[in-house]
Order: C-alpha cells, then sequence, then structure tokens
C-alpha cells in the first residue's frame, strides 16, 4: 500500500483572514464496505471527486511556484483499539514556523491540533480507519499500517511571483503502510544538493520536494532504497530524501547531522535522541563527515514520520561501497525501531507522553 491517494471523507479547511477560522467538511462518500466492492474506474472517480476542492483557487502562488508549507503526522491504531496521533503539537509547531519562514501568516496551534486530532476521528465514526493487527509485532512493526495525516497550505489567487498573506490550511488523511521496501536497505549518495545555506532547507515547504523526489527517483533506477544529501561542500552529510540520518558510530557514539537551515529538524529525530539518550547512549549533534561515516560507522539509519525508522545497510560513494556490520540490520538500529514503534502501537509504555487520542 505505502502512499496511496484514498482520501478519507472527513477533511478539515481553515483560512486566515484577521484571524484563523475553519470547518470540518464531509466530502462525497459510501460506507467502507461499500467503497470496498467499486470497481477500479468508479473507485477512481469517487476518489477524484472526494479530492476536489473547487473553493480553492487552481491559479496562485502555491501551484505556480511551491510556495507553501505541508507536514506529515500519523495515527496510530492501538493494541487495546484506540487510535491515537504521534506527537501533533510538534508538528503544529513546524508548520507555524515553515509558514512563518515563507513570510506567511503561521498557523495558529492549537487549531490546528484541534483539526490534526479532528479528522482521523470523524472518519473513525464513519468506518473510515484502520485496525490493530497483531501480526504487525512479528516484524517489529515494520510493515504496520497507519493513518497519514496531511495538514497543508494553499495560497490566494496570484499569478506573479508573490507572497501569500491569506493562506488556507487544509487537513486530510488516507491510510499507509511500509514507506521503503524491507528487501533494500542499500543507500547511495546523491550528487544534487538539496539546500543551500540561507535558503529553504530548514522549512518543509513545497519546493523542497522536487529535488528529493529527483534523487530518490535516480537512486531508485540505480537499485538502491534511498539517496542521502551531502552539504554544498559535498563534505558533510546532510540529510536522506525526506528523512534524517543517524549513524552509531564504532566507538558507541550516536551522530546525526546538526541542525541548521540546510536541515530539517524531524520530529522522529528529535525522538530518537531522546530515546537513545535514555538508554544511556552518547548523542553528538555535530557536522559528520561521509569519509567519516564510510571508515568509521558500524551501522546506519534513517528517521522520519513516513520512514519511521529504517535500516541502511550498504552506503555508496563514488562507486565505493561501505556494508555496515553483517549487511542485515543492526542492533542498536532495531532496538530504537522497537521502542519506538511500540510506543506509537500502544504495546510500549508512552512514558513521553507522545501518544494523544484522536478526538
Amino acid at each position: 500500500m505505502a502512499f496511496t491517494l484514498s482520501i478519507f471523507p472527513w477533511v478539515y479547511i481553515g483560512k486566515y483572514e484577521t484571524s484563523w477560522t475553519g470547518n470540518f467538511i464531509e466530502q462525497e462518500h459510501l460506507s467502507p464496505e461499500e467503497e470496498s466492492k467499486l470497481s477500479e474506474e468508479e473507485h477512481t472517480a469517487l476518489m477524484n471527486r472526494r479530492n476536489s476542492f473547487p473553493d480553492l483557487p487552481l491559479v496562485n502562488y502555491t501551484s505556480q511556484y511551491g510556495m507553501g508549507v505541508f507536514e506529515g503526522a500519523k495515527a496510530y491504531p492501538q493494541k487495546d483499539g484506540g487510535l491515537k496521533v504521534f506527537r501533533p503539537d510538534e508538528n503544529a509547531k513546524r508548520m507555524a514556523r515553515s509558514m512563518e519562514g515563507l513570510y506567511m501568516p503561521g498557523v495558529d496551534e492549537k487549531f490546528l491540533v484541534d483539526a490534526i486530532l479532528g479528522v482521523p476521528a470523524k472518519n473513525a465514526d464513519l468506518g473510515f480507519s484502520i485496525k490493530y493487527d497483531t501480526a504487525w509485532e512479528k516484524d517489529n512493526f515494520l510493515s504496520a499500517a497507519a493513518i497519514y495525516i496531511r495538514p497543508f497550505s494553499w495560497s490566494e489567487p496570484g499569478i506573479g511571483v508573490g507572497l501569500s498573506k491569506n493562506p488556507w490550511v487544509v487537513v486530510v488523511s488516507t491510510p499507509v503502510s511500509a514507506y521503503f521496501s524491507a528487501d533494500n536497505y542499500d543507500a547511495v549518495i546523491s550528487d544534487m544538493i538539496r539546500a543551500t545555506p540561507n535558503g529553504t532547507g530548514w522549512i518543509k515547504c513545497d519546493a523542497n520536494y522536487v529535488i528529493s523526489a529527483l534523487a530518490k527517483k535516480k537512486a531508485g533506477d540505480a537499485g538502491f532504497m534511498e539517496a542521502i544529501f551531502l552539504d554544498v561542500t559535498q563534505k558533510y552529510v546532510e540529510e536522506g530524501s525526506s528523512c534524517n540520518f543517524f549513524c552509531l558510530m564504532k566507538n558507541g557514539t550516536l551522530v546525526t547531522p546538526e541542525l541548521g537551515d540546510t536541515i530539517l529538524p524531524g520530529i522522529t529525530r528529535k525522538s530518537i535522541i531522546q530515546l537513545a539518550k535514555d538508554r544511556g547512549i552518547k548523542v553528538e549533534e555535530r557536522k559528520l563527515a561521509i569519509e567519516e561515516v564510510m571508515t568509521d560507522a558500524a551501522e546506519c539509519f534513517v528517521a522520519g514520520t513516513a520512514a519511521g525508522i529504517t535500516p541502511i545497510c550498504s552506503l555508496t560513494h563514488h562507486g565505493n561501497k561501505q556494508v555496515f556490520g553483517s549487511g542485515e540490520p543492526q542492533k542498536l538500529t532495531m532496538d530504537l525501531l522497537k521502542e519506538l514503534k511500540g510506543i506509537q502501537y500502544g504495546v510500549v509504555e508512552d512514558r513521553y507522553g507522545w501518544m494523544v487520542p484522536v478526538k
């Protein structure tokens, strides 16, 4: 399944004039059972109608120039039958910062959290949700499904290069499964540059993902799972195509590139740092040279909302391939994955208060 554009019926649309206001909107739908019996053509037509928002302008600063931002959150089915969202307050904070970084009014954080929690709750009331499956426990939730929640901004009409002063924020949701394939954990260093200093690399804005998508496609065509970006000097590791990068050095220190204006401040990244420190692991956020990774790393992984924690079993740079450990997912990566996924799916105690029930 991975990412599928199967938008659930309830969405949220907010608008900024002098303050933020908005409403939950119920798009066209049948019952889940009836929709499952539709032909492929009928289902596609229904999804296209559900993905239509005629009140939002087609020609605007977002569609013409990528002048927009978005977030990615997930609602996880719980073993006790509930449904909880992972750290929605962090998504709201980051989206507000991202919008302000593009000189548009930042979304009210409480306003957005309520929408993020409300959309999956209202859809669950209609039967559009995902149920917990104990089979997911067998592979530490690598194959588990969840509900992906996508808040995004959309600007007012405009055709000349300009900035948004009265944006909309839309929140939709769709079912998702594993982002990366479980049979390929090989990564390659991209020759493309994701972000430049004094730019928008720290903002989760639409335009940043053009380079990421191209680099990931190029890596995939060459047989790799993921592309890893270096900085403009081509000396230091920055992040993956849509995720942050970590490596465990041979001396036992967990290292991730330090945040700056070229690296996205990941919520999963922040959570992993906390989990690792609480295990007594030394964590360093600093510049990380690619040569250091190729010679001194014992294991590597990438992390993000979509990626979760995904192992990197080999990394290729300028044709040189470095295999980590035995070429299989390594211990710390899998231990952190098991703990984080366990918290998210409700089988490990949430001692941090990260999981918030939908409402």
